[in-house]
């Protein structure tokens, strides 16, 4: 009896230290979780590092192309008049240490998101699931839809208009560095805008956006998109504009579609 009261006594002074020092059964183990997605963002960055570093060593035995034909082949199409100069010692070394990354980065993505997707899969319904299996595949096209479009429309466009304007007297040498961020931006933009779509498939699945709303408010859209595009576009000209704007208020309108589908899946899973 003495030993059956002393066992109680210590269990009930160990559950009173774990109530005055706030410690529960429970912190343990969301210390586990805590640290397994820990390791598991780490062990994704490390094969999203890998992944890159093999496509961008593969990138870099094409790297006279990338630089020559790729990069300067829209300033060489553009116009005679601007020319490239360097202006440090290690320009050309960091330009094609530039040029290589970014397009290991663009040839990367595809992998990139579906590690993205992966780590956030476990998280969704089963459902959700099976309705974003070609995600990966959706965001893959709409980045490379806004990649060829920025070096095949936006950019030449941009070019032409940089060296036709202004005077004669005033030579166009540009840094090479400043034409290459000039460049990346220009792509990255374009393919971070062509995302529109997707964008509006993850609003409209977790109930943030319905086709409703982008209808009532598609005439303010469309001026919006008609103003972007005035501004990111350097020339004046009004068909320019619309090349520019035009696959913008396309983009707004397959973004309506699309969430009016997902809003028709969401009322039939409900009912």
């Amino acid at each position: 009896m003495q030993e059956e009261s002393a066992s109680k006594t210590s269990l009930e002074l160990l559950q009173d230290e774990q109530q005055s020092t706030g410690v529960t059964e429970s912190e343990p183990e969301s210390e586990l979780n805590f640290i397994g997605h820990l390791e598991e963002i780490r062990s994704r960055l490390i094969k999203t590092t890998i992944v890159l570093l093999i496509v961008t060593t593969l990138c870099a035995t094409y790297a006279d192309f990338l630089v020559n034909e790729i990069l300067i082949g829209p300033l060489k199409r553009s116009s005679e008049g601007l020319v490239l100069q360097n202006l440090v010692p290690y320009g050309q070394v960091s330009l094609y240490f530039q040029v290589v990354f970014f397009a290991g980065f663009i040839l990367s993505f595809p992998f990139i998101a579906w590690q993205i997707w992966q780590f956030v899969a476990p998280g969704l319904h089963e459902h959700e699931r099976k309705a974003s299996r070609f995600s990966i595949l959706f965001i893959s096209l709409c980045f490379f839809a806004g990649i060829a479009f920025g070096y095949f429309v936006f950019l030449p466009i941009s070019l032409q208009f940089f060296a036709g304007f202004g005077t004669s007297l005033i030579k166009n040498n540009i840094s090479v560095q400043d034409y290459v961020s000039f460049f990346i931006g220009t792509l990255l933009t374009a393919g971070l805008v062509f995302e529109l779509p997707f964008i509006s498939y993850i609003l409209s699945k977790i109930g943030l956006l319905t086709p409703a709303f982008m209808r009532f408010y598609r005439k303010h859209a469309i001026v919006f998109l008609l103003i972007v595009a005035a501004v990111v576009t350097p020339s004046t000209d009004l068909v320019t504009q619309l090349i520019i704007g035009l696959p913008m208020i396309l983009l707004y309108e397959l973004s309506i579609l699309i969430s009016a589908h997902v809003n028709r899946n969401n009322a039939a899973l409900k009912s």
